[in-house]
């Protein structure tokens, strides 16, 4: 992988940041890239113009775009969606009852955080219905353009199909930190807790109650152990994918960090927790 701290066209930051992202150059992946964005500044490392399976942070993106539906008056988050009970909102935060990949209900809606791949399908499905254009024009249009996106594209599911580069995620966390396509009352619901009292599963990592989860994005709350740093707050939000991908944004400290690999968590998982904590426990330490 690539040793050079500045990328593209993103900005450099200061020398503390930079040995802090050399972590990433001793994990066990064929290629990874980073960025910490913090406020206007943002720093680089690795290629960050490789295109990465996003996996399951593409949840973040489709709900994004949902919530640009919301705005539009194409759907409403009431909107009932998937089943008998269940609305936009449901699926959005893994409260539908749906299993992680099963097109039938595996417990009632509402009563337990179950992390599902078919909500969000269900949701972006709904989207496309209500606006009339195929769910990835739809992300292509509403987030992916306008935020100059270009290297990014949704391939296959919603829930975890699209692929992207470090570059363009800086481009969107960005938008996630201070919202320019939606109005902040609107963007805030992504780290604002749904359904507050459900505990529930979190794959790969355990099982919590409460497990606290926004529209699209997982809060970091009390949990503990956690793949965010031990000392990011409980405000932090985002979300870790199966391809080995990670992205949080500590609105506490306006900061956010983001790590793309292409090795498959499943593969390295007790190392990538340990990587990921410590990186971030770094990022977080070098803000405050």
């Amino acid at each position: 992988m690539g040793n050079d701290a500045r990328s593209g066209d993103v900005t450099s930051g200061n020398v503390d940041s930079i040995d802090i992202l050399a972590a990433i150059d001793s994990w066990p992946v064929p290629h990874a890239a980073a960025a910490i964005v913090h406020g206007t500044s943002i720093v680089t490392r690795g290629d960050t113009s490789h295109r990465f399976r996003l996996a399951s942070i593409s949840k973040v993106i489709t709900a994004w775009a949902c919530l640009i539906a919301v705005e539009e008056g194409s759907v409403t988050l009431d909107d009932p969606v998937g089943p008998p009970g269940s609305t936009l909102r449901h699926c959005l935060s893994h409260a539908a009852g749906y299993g992680f990949d099963t097109a039938n209900t595996i417990i009632g809606v509402e009563k337990r955080r179950v992390y599902s791949n078919t909500g969000i399908e269900r949701a972006a499905q709904h989207v496309a219905e209500r606006s009339g254009i195929p769910f990835a024009d739809y992300v292509r249009e509403a987030i992916f353009e306008p935020l100059a996106m270009a290297d990014s594209e949704l391939k296959s599911s919603a829930a975890y199909g699209i692929w992207s580069t470090v570059n363009d995620l800086c481009r969107f966390v960005a938008e996630l930190m201070h919202p320019r396509l939606i109005t902040a009352e609107t963007g805030v619901l992504v780290r604002t807790i749904q359904f507050p009292p459900l505990g529930g599963v979190i794959p790969g990592l355990g099982s919590f109650s409460p497990n606290p989860w926004g529209i699209g994005a997982e809060i970091r709350g009390d949990k503990s152990p956690h793949w965010t740093g031990t000392t990011n707050s409980p405000s932090t939000f985002g979300h870790f994918g199966g391809s080995g991908t990670m992205m949080w944004i500590d609105p506490t400290i306006d900061t956010a960090l983001i790590a793309l690999t292409d090795r498959d968590f499943d593969e390295w998982a007790p190392d990538a927790l340990v990587a990921w904590r410590s990186l971030s426990d770094a990022v977080v330490a070098s803000v405050r």
